[in-house]
């Protein structure tokens, strides 16, 4: 089974439109049927509920709980397989996106979804494909 690591961007993405759909929200009704297997790791967790938590332009456009935000949260720990992650690594200039290849390396996953430009640019790293969900959406296809 192929496996993946979801950044925060494609998480929050999940979360903001689960009324009107899209493929962010498509991936994580996948992970759902068994299509790929998710890692994660704390940081990538802490990131998302911050970002859904902290933003208030975000919270006012999309009107939505902290319970929710919550329960959002529960769900992403029992659809993935949570990996500890050693920080020190620096590919990128963001931390943050250190901390996700990071993960995607402890998970020995085979691809990185995100649409964060500093990680797309690369490609791949160390054997993982670094993948848009529109592209990574069309490999799971792919391979049914």
């Amino acid at each position: 089974m192929i496996s993946a690591v979801l950044d925060s961007t494609v998480l929050v993405s999940a979360f903001l439109n689960a009324v009107k759909g899209g493929v962010s929200f498509d991936l994580i009704g996948l992970i759902e049927e068994g299509a790929f297997q998710l890692f994660l790791s704390d940081g990538i967790l802490e990131e998302t509920v911050r970002v859904l938590s902290t933003r208030p332009r975000i919270r006012k456009r999309y009107s939505y709980t902290t319970e929710k935000v919550t329960d959002y949260y529960r769900s992403l720990v029992d659809l993935a397989t949570i990996v500890p992650v050693t920080p020190g690594l620096r590919v990128v200039r963001d931390p943050n996106d250190d901390m996700i290849l990071a993960c995607a390396l402890a998970a020995g996953a085979d691809c990185l979804i995100t649409r964060d430009k500093d990680l797309l640019i690369l490609e791949t790293h160390e054997g993982i494909a670094i993948l848009t969900p529109e592209a990574f959406l069309q490999v799971l296809r792919a391979g049914e």
